[in-house]
C-alpha cells in the first residue's frame, strides 16, 4: 500500500506538478455507502436490494473500489461475503467518516434554518428587565438550540464591533450614527433619577430637574455613561446651572449601590428601577421631555438567519408595545 501511494505521488508530481491529492479525495462517496450496506449485510443482493440499486453495479463499485485501495475489503464466498481484517478496519474509519459528514450536513442545516447556532449581543447595560430581557428571554424560549453570547460596553464599541462582525447586533440608547449599519428604533423608556433611599428628592411625590440642580450625578465611564453625562450637562445647563457629575470606572450595579451609600444620584431607565436595590428610591423626572428611545443596530452583510428570528422578534415585541 506505501509503494502504491508513494507511486501515485511521485506520478502526480511529474505530470502536474501540484503535488501529491490524496487516494481518499478521490473515491467516489456512493462507494464508501456501497461499501458500508455490504458490510452490514455481508451480502451483495440484500445490499443491493436495501440500496435500489442492481446487485451487479454494487458488486463492480466494490471492485473498483477495492482496486484504487489495492485493499481486499471482502472475501467473497457462495453465500455471501466477509469482511477481510484489513476491511473491517477500513469499514469502521468510513463509518465514523459519514457520522460526521451527516452530523455536519444536519448541523449546518439546522443553522440556516435558525434553529441552531449562535447570536452575539452588545448591551448598553446588564440585563435586569423590561423590554430586553423578555425579549432574550423569548427568543430563548422560541429557539432554545442557539446559543446567546452578550457583551456589555460603550455604544460606539458595541457598534465598531457590529461593523467588524464580532457582534450580530448591539442594542443602543438614541440612534446610533452609523451609516454603513442598519438600525431599527425598537422601544423607549421613561428617565428616572436613582436616590439613595434617606434622600429628600426619595420623599418627593413630583421630581423635575430643579429639584435636582444641587445634586452629585454619578455617572459610568462605559455604558451609557457617555450619553448620561450628555444629557445630564444639557438639561442642567439650559436651567443655568453648572453640573456636578463624576465619573467612575464601574459597572452599573456597582454604581447603583454607591447611590445606596450617599455618593450621589444617578440618571437611569425605568427597566433599572424593575428591579430594586436595597437603599435606593427610584422617582421618574416629569418635567423630562421625551422618554429614551433605544435601537438595534447590526450590519447589512450579516445573512445570520438567528439574528433575523431575533429582530423579527424584536419588530413583533415593539408593535405590542406600542398598540398596548
Amino acid at each position: 500500500m506505501r509503494r502504491q501511494l508513494r507511486s501515485t505521488q511521485e506520478g502526480e508530481d511529474k505530470a502536474g506538478g501540484r503535488g501529491f491529492t490524496p487516494l481518499g479525495s478521490r473515491i467516489p462517496l456512493a462507494s464508501l455507502i456501497q461499501a458500508l450496506a455490504v458490510a452490514e449485510h455481508l451480502n451483495f443482493r440484500h445490499a443491493a436490494a436495501a440500496l435500489g440499486a442492481s446487485q451487479s453495479s454494487v458488486s463492480q463499485r466494490i471492485k473498483l473500489l477495492e482496486q484504487d485501495l489495492g485493499i481486499l475489503l471482502f472475501e467473497r464466498h457462495p453465500r455471501g461475503v466477509r469482511l477481510t481484517e484489513a476491511g473491517r478496519h477500513f469499514v469502521e474509519q468510513v463509518a465514523t467518516g459519514i457520522d460526521h459528514l451527516d452530523h455536519a450536513v444536519k448541523t449546518a442545516g439546522m443553522i440556516a434554518s435558525g434553529e441552531e447556532g449562535r447570536i452575539r449581543i452588545g448591551l448598553h447595560s446588564p440585563l435586569a428587565a423590561g423590554f430586553l430581557a423578555d425579549l432574550i428571554a423569548r427568543h430563548r424560549e422560541h429557539r432554545p438550540g442557539v446559543d446567546i453570547e452578550i457583551a456589555e460596553g460603550r455604544a460606539c464599541e458595541a457598534v465598531r464591533q457590529v461593523r467588524e462582525g464580532r457582534l450580530d447586533v448591539a442594542f443602543v440608547a438614541g440612534k446610533a450614527a452609523a451609516e454603513d449599519c442598519h438600525s431599527r428604533l425598537l422601544w423607549t423608556e421613561v428617565l428616572v433619577v436613582a436616590v439613595a433611599a434617606g434622600h429628600a428628592v426619595a420623599h418627593l411625590d413630583r421630581v423635575t430637574w430643579a429639584d435636582l440642580t444641587k445634586e452629585t450625578f454619578l455617572v459610568r465611564y462605559g455604558g451609557a455613561g457617555p450619553q448620561a453625562h450628555d444629557h445630564v450637562a444639557r438639561r442642567l445647563s439650559d436651567l443655568g446651572c453648572n453640573p456636578q457629575i463624576c465619573r467612575w470606572d464601574v459597572g452599573r450595579d456597582t454604581l447603583l449601590h454607591m447611590v445606596a451609600q450617599g455618593y450621589g444620584v444617578m440618571l437611569t431607565t425605568e427597566a433599572t428601577a424593575m428591579a430594586p436595590i436595597p437603599g435606593v428610591a427610584f422617582r421618574p423626572i416629569i418635567d423630562e421631555p421625551e422618554p429614551v428611545s433605544f435601537s438595534a443596530v447590526w450590519s447589512p452583510h450579516n445573512r445570520s438567519r438567528a439574528l433575523r428570528d431575533l429582530l423579527a422578534l424584536a419588530s413583533q415585541a415593539s408593535r405590542s408595545r406600542l398598540s398596548a
